[in-house]
C-alpha cells in the first residue's frame, strides 16, 4: 500500500493510500515512502492545515468501516472547522447512541483528514486515541481556535 509520511507539530504521521484514497493516517514514521499525486496533495493540505492556512481537505477518502461507522464519519466532515460538536449532537446527524458515536469516533482511520478531534462530550473533551492522547486533542482544538476555552 503506497505510503508517505510527514513531520507535523503534534508528531510524525503517515498517510496511506489505496486505489487513489486516502484510507488511513497514522502516528509514526515509515521507512519506504511512495509518492502518489493523492498522497502528495494529502502532504500538502496537512502542511497548510497546521499552518492555519487551510480549513477543510478537499481529498478522495476510503475509510474502511461498517455503514454505521461511515455515517458517523460523514457527519464528522460536516463539522466546521474551530467548532466542535458533542456526541450527542452527531447522534441526531447519524444515528446510534454517543456510546456507539464514541466508539466509531475511535475507530475513525483517518484522524485530522475525518475531524474526530472536533468531537467533545458535553462535560469535558471525551478522549483522543491519535498522537500523544488528549494533549493532542486540546493542541488541534486550539490550532483551529486559538481563543477556545478548552474543558
Amino acid at each position: 500500500m503506497p505510503q508517505l509520511s510527514l513531520h507535523t507539530p503534534v508528531g510524525d504521521i503517515t498517510v496511506f493510500e489505496e486505489d487513489g484514497s486516502i484510507v488511513s493516517l497514522d502516528w509514526g514514521w515509515v521507512e519506504q515512502q511512495d509518492h502518489s499525486a493523492v498522497l502528495e496533495q494529502a502532504r500538502d493540505q496537512l502542511q497548510a492545515y497546521f499552518d492555519r492556512a487551510l480549513k477543510a481537505f478537499d481529498l478522495p477518502l476510503a475509510p474502511a468501516g461498517s455503514t454505521y461507522q461511515r455515517k458517523v464519519w460523514k457527519a464528522l466532515c460536516d463539522i466546521p472547522y474551530g467548532e466542535t460538536r458533542t456526541y450527542l449532537d452527531i447522534v441526531s446527524a447519524a444515528g446510534g447512541s454517543p456510546r456507539s458515536v464514541g466508539q466509531a469516533n475511535g475507530r475513525n482511520p483517518i484522524p485530522l483528514i475525518i475531524p474526530c478531534h472536533r468531537v467533545v462530550a458535553a462535560t469535558h473533551l471525551g478522549g483522543f486515541s491519535g498522537g500523544d492522547g488528549l494533549p493532542t486533542k486540546r493542541w488541534l482544538l486550539s490550532l483551529e481556535d486559538p481563543h477556545r476555552t478548552l474543558l
